[in-house]
């Protein structure tokens, strides 16, 4: 029986064994001259000693004890820096009225912080405008007034938005002879910011503590710092809803001294007006200064020392007045 012939597929003649590629010449890289090869070794080992260099400066700040004598404030930025301040723009102290009370609590803390004896830390807190801020730096102007110059207290400014680094700044304040104000104005905390956390641990509770030649002091328009969002999420998340409540108290306990602010009354806001008219020299008929500074108010919509200075700046810059102390 004859065999059959093998098919092959249409148009294609028999099958055939593959036909290998040839082999390309693998290319040897060309070679680098040896100056060429020096050269960059050298550009990176400077780069890299540039780096390590600028890390390194970053890590460990150098703050020289000479550099706390050029000023009485200062203002700490988070790469280590303190920026001197030559001029502090604050307000004398007896020009802030409404807050007597608050105002002697303040300064006898202060004043026992500067003799070396313990002192509290300080949350001034409540209505806006009435001055909280003014009467840290008041207050800090006072004491330093009749001190000797190796004696004064240092006033440092830190952000808000920089309190983490509140840590570093307060590494290098620990090694001063010097005594430090640590002052944070509107201090609070919003959304998912979980700063506030480290912030207890500085305040009271790490092991290290508070430097003895620190005090804190921070104004906010909250008692506890925290937004009340905050604390519905803490209580929604907690097991235990009264958790949430010790969480929105603990920071604020870390404050020794609780110091409120309120609202002024209308004469406690005309004496404010008054008391800056003398102190500048504006001189205004006592009836037609009363009836523009009310109304002054009425258009802000609030009556505050905030809103007393700003009517005398108006009348001041009307008159032709420089806010110049007479």
């Amino acid at each position: 029986m004859p065999r059959k012939p093998s098919k092959s597929p249409a148009g294609k003649g028999p099958r055939t064994p593959a036909t290998r590629p040839a082999r390309v010449a693998a290319k040897r890289p060309t070679a680098v001259p040896k100056a060429a090869r020096d050269l960059s070794q050298d550009r990176i080992v400077r780069a890299l000693e540039s780096i390590a260099a600028h890390l390194s400066a970053q890590g460990n700040p150098a703050v020289e004890r000479e550099s706390f004598e050029r000023a009485d404030a200062y203002v700490w930025h988070p790469d280590g820096r303190l920026s001197a301040v030559p001029r502090v723009s604050r307000v004398e102290l007896f020009l802030l009225k409404g807050v007597e009370r608050v105002r002697d609590i303040l300064m006898e803390n202060t004043e026992r912080f500067a003799g070396g004896l313990p002192a509290n830390n300080a949350l001034l807190w409540g209505a806006r405008g009435m001055g909280k801020s003014s009467l840290v730096k008041a207050v800090h102007a006072s004491i330093n007034a009749d001190r000797k110059p190796a004696n004064k207290l240092k006033l440092i400014e830190i952000h808000r938005e920089d309190i983490e680094s509140l840590p570093a700044l307060m590494e290098q304040l620990r090694a001063s002879s010097f005594g430090f104000v640590v002052f944070c104005d509107d201090l609070s905390f919003d959304g998912n910011d979980a700063s506030y956390k480290s912030l207890k641990a500085v305040l009271e509770g790490g092991i290290e503590g508070r430097p003895e030649n620190v005090i804190l002091y921070a104004t906010s328009n909250r008692r506890h710092l925290l937004a009340r969002e905050m604390i519905e999420n803490e209580r929604s998340t907690a097991i235990n809803p009264g958790e949430a409540v010790e969480e929105k108290v603990s920071l604020s306990d870390r404050f020794g001294l609780w110091l409120g602010f309120h609202r002024c009354s209308q004469d406690e806001y005309l004496a404010m007006v008054r008391g800056y008219c003398s102190h500048f020299g504006i001189k205004v008929d006592d009836e037609a200064l009363e009836r523009e500074a009310l109304e002054w108010s009425t258009t802000r919509g609030s009556r505050s020392g905030r809103v007393a200075w700003q009517f005398v700046q108006e009348l001041a810059g009307r008159l032709g007045v420089k806010l110049t102390a007479k």
